[in-house]
């Protein structure tokens, strides 16, 4: 036990100083968070002979709980009646970030020579923007009262709500077997069973969200709001839902119950301790000595898919009748990548193919690092972005 506790100490001492680090050059902690996991993990640290934290089932936990709780305070930034009125926009710039990215990685993966299965795999990685990490970016630059948060938002919604069917459709794919229409069947019958039965809660049961955190003791109300959001998510996980959109429907059922200010005030130091816990993990997990194999693919998909990113997503902020500047900035919100890639990677590493369970993954954890990273400087530094492809254009 002295060890692991001594393991975590390391961890929030890492995470302290990438923090003040980034406090002190006015950078954003998120790749800051990333390249400390990286650099104290098993695959750096652990290889030279150095203290390191390991990828354990514990700090995944802890990164799991950070990404509901991020999905959790985006869902409070929606009403159902917001995201009702929205449902066209939404699903028109959703279309647009769809039809983009997802044949683009599937085009790359088929010109490396992979198999369409293969190729499937890569195209939902390259394809899903990181809900998580774009959430908490959104907070950091102070973009979440601005315009283009709502079409950030909005695809966000809509990819978290595709990937449910695309998670569905290729599980049944690579792992094979007998009954592979019957299995997609009930596992998207399960899935939008369940997201039905969150629609009518949020739709029903504003009383019961306002009574339940209707409670004057902190420390009750904290724990009451935690006791909704992390076993419903964690039903949603077991059931082959994505957690993320769990929680987003929990938060959408208490931004109207008249407590989401007290929400936001009273947990934002805890959603953001986990949320740190997460972007750590993803480096932590990642092996840059396996990163050789998939070089080829992984600049080939970096090179190609942050520009079709930016387009989808200035496309979608044109959806929303947001102006030239407003709907780049939509486009590089969209660009960082993060925890659903890596679900996927899981997933391939099952498969029995070379390229599933070597490649892939190792692409993955590479791509995920480098989006991540390039992504919320990109989302930093967009006034520079706006300067260089205006001023050349103009």
């Amino acid at each position: 036990m002295a060890a692991e506790l001594l393991e975590f100490g390391y961890l929030f001492a890492v995470l302290a100083v990438m923090g003040a680090v980034a406090l002190r050059f006015g950078l954003s902690v998120i790749p800051l968070y990333v390249v400390g996991g990286v650099a104290v993990g098993p695959s750096v640290a652990g290889r030279v002979g150095m203290p390191y934290v390991a990828d354990g089932e514990v700090v995944t936990l802890l990164a799991e709980l950070g990404i509901v709780l991020l999905l959790f305070f985006l869902g409070l930034e929606f009403s159902l009646d917001r995201l009702r009125a929205a449902r066209s926009n939404i699903g028109r710039a959703g279309l647009i970030d769809l039809v983009v990215n997802l044949p683009l990685g599937i085009a790359i993966g088929l010109v490396l020579g992979w198999s369409v299965v293969e190729s499937l795999l890569l195209g939902g990685i390259v394809y899903i923007s990181s809900s998580a990490i774009v959430t908490k970016t959104l907070i950091d630059l102070g973009w979440i009262a601005d315009p283009e948060s709502e079409p950030i938002l909005g695809t966000l919604v809509f990819e978290d709500l595709a990937i449910a069917v695309y998670l569905a459709v290729v599980t049944s794919l690579v792992l094979g077997g007998e009954g592979g229409l019957v299995s997609v069947g009930r596992s998207l019958a399960i899935a939008f069973g369940f997201l039905g039965l969150l629609f009518v809660a949020v739709q029903y049961g504003t009383r019961l969200f306002t009574r339940v955190l209707d409670i004057r003791n902190q420390e009750a109300f904290v724990l009451r709001a935690l006791a909704v959001v992390v076993p419903v998510s964690g039903v949603a996980l077991a059931l082959g839902v994505s957690e993320a959109v769990a929680a987003f429907f929990v938060g959408m059922g208490f931004s109207t119950s008249g407590h989401r200010e007290r929400i936001e005030r009273l947990l934002a130091p805890v959603r953001d301790v986990f949320a740190a816990i997460f972007f750590f993990w993803i480096g932590l997990g990642t092996d840059p000595m396996l990163l050789g194999a998939a070089a080829v693919p992984l600049a080939l998909a970096v090179v190609l898919t942050t520009p079709a990113k930016v387009l989808s997503g200035y496309l979608g902020g044109r959806v929303y009748d947001l102006s030239v500047h407003r709907s780049l900035r939509v486009g590089v919100g969209m660009v960082p990548r993060g925890e659903f890639s890596l679900v996927i990677a899981a997933l391939a590493a099952s498969g029995t193919t070379p390229v599933m369970r070597e490649i892939i993954p190792a692409f993955a954890v590479g791509y995920v690092l480098v989006m991540s990273v390039f992504g919320t400087v990109l989302m930093q530094r967009s006034d520079l972005v706006e300067r260089l492809l205006f001023s050349r254009s103009s």
